[in-house]
């Protein structure tokens, strides 16, 4: 079975390692964010990497005779906590170019990942639409809102899943079972308990002597921060790694936040050990990326930002394991071209 699949909005490439760990072959990635590129091509060295604006690229540019297309469109349009502008928005636009690129290439399978504000009810119309869109070119299209931390995640992550089969298959995509055990941040992170990170405001001027990106931010506190607890026990999942510095959560080793009054807690004073934000590294391993994949970065921020953006690849190793698996099964239809006069 012919393995090769591109990847679109790469990121840092969780969502491609977690492919390649379950039998694909990622060989052209798209990422235009300059403050990527470096980490992505040191953890992914065999596949080309396309850095234009994926807006200037035509599809007879992309490799062809593809098993599958994947990435996630940018999300913060369609987030709980950004702007809330969706499709309206120039990166909630950017969804019509992933489906371009689809058409075109036909590949048997597509996915893309989103967060879990692309189905509030503001945006219901502009997903069926999307959803819509995917089915007129051809594939029949399964999506969900699952949480991450019951696919070997040690992190509370709900995200949406919408994966496409080609309509001539003759059938779609089912959802596995979530997994009975789940991960905490004692499974994750609790070897690290013993090596202090460095502690970084902005730029870096040195890099950890013994572990990789185990750096974290030192940086204040907001009163947006302090409005709710940010620590969870060794027992627990982690909360949702985000792409901010700012807003990486406490290192678990700390008491649980105190509240105080509405929307208000304070640091418990009496806390065995003192707060601090979780690392790059730490974020990293409970985004379950192995500690040989180096993020590449001068500013602390930028190292966040890769990791909170990535797809867990341990949820992205699962999911492709069982298209993997179903296209394993199947006799291998013909690539389909499609007609320029089609495309308009």
């Amino acid at each position: 079975m012919d393995r090769n699949i591109i990847s679109l909005f790469a990121g840092c490439g969780g969502l491609d390692l977690g492919f390649r760990w379950a039998g694909f072959n990622p060989i052209w990635a798209n990422e235009s964010d300059r403050a990527i590129w470096d980490t992505y091509n040191f953890n992914h060295p065999q596949t080309i990497l396309d850095r234009r604006d994926i807006r200037k690229i035509n599809s007879d540019e992309i490799p062809d005779r593809l098993l599958g297309i994947i990435g996630g469109p940018p999300c913060q349009s369609w987030s709980e906590a950004g702007a809330k502008r969706g499709i309206q928005d120039d990166r909630g636009q950017l969804f019509w170019e992933y489906i371009r690129i689809v058409r075109d290439k036909q590949p048997l399978f597509f996915f893309a990942e989103n967060v879990s504000g692309i189905l509030a009810p503001r945006n219901r119309v502009a997903f069926t639409y999307i959803l819509s869109q995917f089915e007129g070119i051809g594939y029949r299209v399964s999506f969900k809102l699952i949480n991450a931390k019951n696919f070997g995640v040690p992190q509370d992550r709900e995200r949406v899943i919408v994966v496409g089969y080609r309509q001539d298959l003759g059938f779609g995509f089912e959802f596995p079972a979530p997994e009975n055990d789940v991960l905490t941040l004692q499974d994750a992170i609790f070897d690290l308990g013993s090596i202090a990170p460095i502690q970084v405001k902005s730029k870096l001027d040195n890099y950890h002597p013994i572990i990789p990106n185990h750096e974290c931010a030192d940086l204040g506190f907001s009163s947006i921060y302090m409005s709710r607890n940010r620590v969870r026990s060794w027992s627990e999942t982690s909360f949702t790694i985000q792409a901010s510095a700012r807003h990486a959560p406490l290192h678990p080793q700390a008491s649980k936040m105190i509240l105080v009054g509405k929307d208000k807690r304070i640091f418990d004073p009496n806390s065995p050990q003192p707060y601090r934000r979780l690392s790059v590294r730490e974020c990293a391993r409970i985004q379950t990326f192995p500690d040989d994949f180096i993020f590449k970065y001068r500013h602390i921020s930028n190292g966040y930002k890769m990791v909170g953006n990535a797809v867990p690849v341990n949820l992205a190793k699962i999911l492709a394991s069982k298209i993997f698996a179903d296209l394993g099964q199947v006799s291998m239809k013909p690539y389909k071209t499609v007609d320029q006069t089609e495309k308009n």
